[in-house]
């Protein structure tokens, strides 16, 4: 079994964080406190910090591995940035200039940045202004049609992909002047704050939990019809497919390799999906259970393969648009999971132990390395 530690924190979890040294746990409870857990013992936490400032419920957290800052959003439209002081945690308020709900954070990977995705079918990017001493947002307006419902930012630091419920993902630029420096970012930085860079219309339904690969090129989202897409090539020729199974919808994904995907959502257990030597991606099997066969683009029956195209075609590049056989699974969440984070990484930026919550109130730690079908992938 991969999951290595089950740990019940609440009735439901919305979302939660790690610390650099993954030695504290920051978690939302499903209502307007953040709560922080340190570790005692290998199955003994310690809840040390509430952090008591929003107004409604907290709808993301991310805590930079670098400068040790946890930023929150909440659906009070508001943000704030938190930095340990002593023994207490102290927040600053992130005017985002928004009218309806923040409901995605993320930090950029050199953390000079963050993104939060709003109902307000508006992305805020926000950056410290040193000579005013606070957080200020540019926001990406007039993009979407609708809410966003996360964000993912590329390794070079500029590019930030989002997902909407208009069934469309975006990739933009978020160059700052005087934040961002355009040495070793190639293309990326002459484009301008805001400038999309690509839409990509695969899903007719509400889309989440975008995420780029560990070289970042390739990006991976899910769509509530119970679908998967991967991009290639992001750019004005994007390569694109789409995989469909027969389970219910994903939430949220994350790369463990360039190879291997890990999918999280209303089935309650993982699924993991791979790309073969093609590159052609496929559904594997939920985590905990024995491959049953290689995934394949011609492995499904006619009916299947009908059903995949009906739903799948893209209008980008080439597809593999196939129904990938999969049946429902008891796993060891209870309830959906909404939130995937990676735990460890090696030289290779393989990711081998990750966690997940959601709102069966628990939050699992899960271990790849016993995993001997995946080591091929790894």
């Amino acid at each position: 079994m991969a999951a290595v530690s089950v740990h019940k924190f609440a009735e439901c979890i919305t979302c939660h964080a790690w610390s650099p040294d993954q030695s504290m746990l920051a978690l939302c409870p499903n209502n307007n406190e953040v709560h922080i857990y340190k570790q005692l013992e290998q199955d003994k936490w310690e809840r040390i910090h509430v952090l008591q400032k929003h107004d409604q419920i907290v709808s993301g957290i991310d805590w930079s591995s670098k400068s040790n800052k946890i930023v929150t959003v909440s659906h009070d439209r508001n943000s704030y940035v938190w930095n340990q002081e002593s023994t207490e945690w102290v927040p600053t308020l992130v005017i985002l200039r928004l009218n309806r709900a923040a409901l995605c954070v993320q930090w950029s990977p050199k953390e000079n940045k963050f993104a939060v995705g709003s109902g307000a079918k508006t992305v805020c990017i926000c950056y410290y202004e040193q000579e005013n001493n606070w957080w200020v947002s540019k926001l990406i307006r007039k993009r979407h049609d609708s809410s966003v419902t996360s964000v993912a930012w590329h390794p070079n630091n500029i590019y930030l992909a989002t997902t909407s419920t208009d069934g469309k993902c975006r990739v933009f630029s978020t160059f700052i002047k005087g934040v961002d420096t355009r040495e070793g970012t190639g293309s990326s930085s002459d484009a301008k704050f805001g400038e999309q860079i690509i839409q990509l219309d695969l899903s007719f339904c509400w889309a989440f939990g975008v995420k780029w690969s560990p070289s970042g090129n390739t990006l991976a989202y899910a769509g509530h019809n119970s679908m998967i897409y991967f991009v290639d090539e992001v750019g004005p020729s994007p390569l694109a497919q789409s995989v469909a199974f027969r389970d219910l919808p994903l939430r949220d994904v994350l790369y463990i390799s360039e190879r291997v995907v890990i999918g999280v959502g209303y089935d309650c257990s993982p699924m993991v999906f791979v790309a073969d030597e093609r590159g052609l991606w496929g559904f594997l099997r939920f985590l905990g259970e024995r491959k049953p066969a290689a995934p394949s683009a011609t492995s499904s029956s006619q009916f299947s393969e009908a059903f995949g195209k009906f739903y799948g075609q893209s209008k980008y590049g080439s597809s593999n648009d196939t129904v990938q056989p999969s049946r429902r699974r008891a796993g060891v969440h209870e309830n959906c999971i909404n939130c995937i984070l990676p735990l460890n990484k090696t030289g290779d930026s393989t990711i081998t132990r990750f966690s997940t919550s959601g709102l069966d109130g628990k939050v699992v730690i899960w271990d790849l390395q016993k995993e001997e079908d995946l080591s091929e992938y790894l």
